[in-house]
């Protein structure tokens, strides 16, 4: 067996989205055209050292707002690595659908190891058990997807809330598609959301 040397490679966890707690209002802004979109707040999860840390088909528990990573068959899994992506999150490759939330793993080398550091990256992660956030029309999640529902939080910008109209606020739109450009977007489209992968723009219809 081998043994880690004093200072070895530090892992740390960022959760980037809040509804991984299972809230399901809406949990971003999601931009149109020349609108800012606010970044969610981060809170700090506990350290692992496991260089494939979090791989896919993993699962992860969750205590006082950290993460780590369990068995998957012990009652300690909250929920399961759908993908698992080296470097930043930031035009790299785009979570599965059904992304509940994404948490963010940051190496920190602090001297010598025989083992490689864990890579700076990012975990695509799904609840095992309801509420999905990310589903469509449930109000969260880190991704905007076909089915998900809009309100106007101010001029140029609109957030997720659910569907059904169970949230603080009401559905204003909803995405019927996602295609490639605005043109492809069907003639009752009323509005044009930026939805990132590879058929960025959601056209939303306006609900009555």
């Amino acid at each position: 067996m081998r043994h880690r040397a004093p200072g070895a490679a530090l892992l740390t966890l960022v959760l980037t989205a809040a509804c991984a707690a299972g809230a399901l209002t809406g949990c971003r802004a999601v931009r149109q055209p020349g609108a800012a979109v606010t970044p969610a707040a981060g809170t700090q999860a506990r350290p692992g050292r496991d260089p494939a840390f979090l791989a896919r088909g993993e699962c992860a528990g969750r205590a006082a707002g950290s993460f780590s990573e369990v068995p998957c068959r012990s009652g300690e899994a909250a929920a399961r690595v759908l993908a698992r992506y080296n470097g930043p999150s930031a035009g790299g490759p785009r979570c599965p659908d059904e992304t509940d939330f994404v948490l963010h793993i940051t190496a920190v080398d602090r001297g010598t190891s025989e083992e490689s550091s864990a890579p700076e990256g990012y975990a695509c992660m799904r609840n095992l058990q309801p509420p999905h956030p990310g589903d469509p029309g449930m109000g969260g999640g880190p991704l905007t997807v076909t089915g998900d529902c809009l309100y106007t939080q101010r001029d140029g910008v609109v957030k997720e809330t659910v569907c059904d109209g169970s949230a603080a606020r009401a559905p204003e739109y909803r995405i019927t598609t996602e295609v490639g450009a605005r043109r492809e977007c069907p003639p009752s489209t009323d509005l044009y959301v930026q939805v990132g992968g590879g058929a960025p723009v959601g056209c939303a219809r306006r609900l009555s």
